[in-house]
């Protein structure tokens, strides 16, 4: 009798362990779901949570030494292979909390940075994911790698095209110097782009939002471009830039700029800059944000910083109110707000009417 097998990639057990520090968010499970949205994008099952206040800071192991046993007797008990921790974490830290739990452990920025792996199609953006990734783990290279082989592969050690991330120092360093000297090829080559549309007078857009929030789905909407869009966090990673007429002979350049999300890792901001410029240059900006989200107030904040550490925080921007069709919750409408469905192409000639208004006003 023959053996059938599953050809579907065995998903590896998380734990997530939430952080705050001083205060008790009133809502531990909402404060937890993004993590968990993040670990089901990354292919993660997560089985176990976990969450504690910092009061008193604990530079060995960040959580206090009650948490982190508690959370051992949680791996143990429902066979978790790693532990997600909703926070950065020191090289040491991420050591010591492996040996102690005998798994796994990668923190926020390293599951963010994974998933990029997984997502980054084009060249430049498969530069731009490795230089991120690397410049992450130089700091913290002794502590990953010298956790008994915990960290052999899998969620948090994917590089692009599912390459192994690189553990030697003094490769990383090399590798580092390369990569940068590669992006910034690709940097002229925007600036070369960029000024050719400014001799031609054209009027660039770029559509700016927090991870989900149906920018990719806008963009396909305005101009037919078929990106791919999913519900899921960060489903396209590369910029997509495309000619758009307005009508009354009137014609910009548009991009879909990547999903910004809640603690982005610095070295993801550093090695994006070619392509988040996109933003910061840009004569007009189109901020999507999804309605539905019960924490939509925090996410436009969250990409008001973003977009103010860029330089960008000056330029004109529509605020845009995505999904309205799906909203089931009262909410309060600032002044020059404007709902739509980007997936049902609700309110979408408005827009286009008011980028008109924004842009052409002479």
């Amino acid at each position: 009798m023959s053996k059938t097998y599953s050809t579907e990639e065995q998903k590896e057990k998380a734990i997530i362990i939430g952080v705050s520090f001083n205060k008790m968010p009133k809502d531990v499970d909402l404060v937890l779901s993004e993590l968990e949205s993040l670990c089901f994008t990354a292919n993660l099952e997560v089985v176990g949570k976990a969450f504690q206040n910092i009061q008193e800071h604990t530079p060995a192991t960040l959580l206090g030494k009650g948490k982190v046993e508690e959370i051992r007797y949680l791996i143990e008990e429902l066979g978790a292979d790693v532990a997600v921790v909703d926070t950065e974490l020191t090289g040491s830290q991420i050591s010591n909390l492996s040996d102690v739990w005998n798994v796994k452990v990668i923190d926020r920025s390293m599951l963010i940075l994974d998933i990029f792996a997984g997502r980054a199609k084009t060249n430049e953006g498969r530069l731009q994911v490795k230089l991120a990734q690397l410049k992450y783990t130089l700091p913290r290279i002794s502590g990953i790698s010298g956790t008994s082989g915990r960290f052999g592969g899998g969620v948090g050690m994917r590089g692009p095209g599912e390459t192994k991330l690189e553990l030697d120092k003094r490769t990383i360093r090399d590798n580092i110097v390369k990569l940068e000297k590669e992006i910034e090829k690709v940097k002229s080559q925007r600036n070369v782009q960029k000024s050719s549309r400014k001799k031609n007078n054209m009027k660039m857009v770029a559509i700016v939002g927090y991870t989900n929030a149906g920018k990719s789905t806008l963009m396909n909407t305005i101009t037919k471009a078929g990106i791919y869009a999913d519900n899921k966090l960060f489903a396209t990673l590369d910029t997509t830039t495309r000619n758009v007429w307005l009508g009354n002979n009137k014609q910009i350049v548009l991009t879909d700029t990547v999903g910004f999300i809640d603690k982005l890792p610095h070295a993801f901001i550093e090695a994006f800059s070619a392509t988040l410029e996109e933003a910061r240059d840009a004569d007009l900006l189109l901020h999507v944000v999804d309605i539905t989200d019960p924490n939509y107030r925090q996410h436009i904040e969250v990409v008001d910083k973003v977009l103010k550490d860029l330089g960008a925080e000056n330029i004109e921007r529509i605020l845009i109110y995505n999904k309205i069709d799906d909203n089931k919750k009262p909410f309060i409408m600032p002044e020059d707000v404007l709902c739509i469905s980007a997936r049902k192409n609700l309110g979408i000639e408005e827009l286009k009417q008011e980028i008109q208004n924004r842009l052409f006003k002479d």
